[in-house]
């Protein structure tokens, strides 16, 4: 059995360049590689295109690498909570496209299966469908989609084995598993690994033919986007 465990990030990251496409599992900051974030934020790359369901915060996440202005083009579902991800938008020094949460979610599966494109009802007659082809089925106006693939895709899972296969937990299983399939190189980062056999196949949620490169995190601040808590 192939063994896709790296000694430490560095060696994860072999191959980035400026000017590639990167994408980020994760929903909010559930679930989001945190290693491999912030050692992309130290490296001297630009231009990049990130595929997320959203930005992190100002100081965290991929919040970081707005901070160096190293993202070109954002491709999301929401601006959350990252005043910079706003204040670049809204500038014009950060290119960005809104995509209906589904749709995102759509479009990174469609990638992984091969699947070039498809048709949604979702963001028909809003800007989302300006430019796109439309057709009906079933008697409702469905827009036309296109897949997503990435030169790069970085995940997180709860636990790994050495040949790459992926148990995720909670909403941390949130687009990380779509991400993985359509990543031309998926790094995974995992909070434990472990020796290939000891998971049990039954409760895998990526099979490791999706992942080229995995490693033990080394700290994880899981951190929360709003805390709320009952005032007493």
């Amino acid at each position: 059995m192939i063994n896709k465990a790296v000694n430490n990030i560095k060696e994860a990251l072999l191959g980035v360049e400026s000017n590639m496409t990167f994408m980020f599992g994760g929903f909010g900051l559930s679930g989001i590689p945190e290693n491999a974030i912030n050692a992309l934020s130290k490296k001297d790359i630009f231009g990049l295109t990130c595929i997320s369901n959203n930005a992190g915060i100002d100081d965290f996440g991929l919040g970081l690498l707005l901070q160096r202005k190293q993202i070109k083009k954002m491709i999301s579902s929401y601006v959350g909570e990252n005043a910079e991800f706003e204040k670049q938008m809204l500038s014009g020094e950060l290119e960005v496209d809104l995509i209906p949460q589904g749709s995102l979610a759509e479009r990174c599966r469609a990638g992984g299966a091969g699947i070039p494109a498809f048709f949604t009802p979702a963001g028909y007659g809003t800007e989302v469908s300006y430019g796109k082809e439309v057709r009906e089925y079933n008697g409702k106006p469905h827009i036309l989609e296109t897949a997503l693939i990435a030169d790069f895709a970085f995940v997180k899972a709860w636990k790994g084995d050495t040949a790459g296969n992926l148990i995720f937990r909670g909403t941390a299983r949130n687009f990380n598993p779509l991400m993985a399939m359509a990543g031309k190189i998926t790094v995974a980062e995992v909070e434990e690994l472990v020796p290939a056999g000891e998971l049990d196949p039954n409760q895998i949620h990526t099979p490791g033919i999706f992942v080229q490169r995995i490693f033990k995190g080394e700290k994880y601040e899981k951190r929360i986007e709003q805390r709320t808590i009952i005032k007493r």
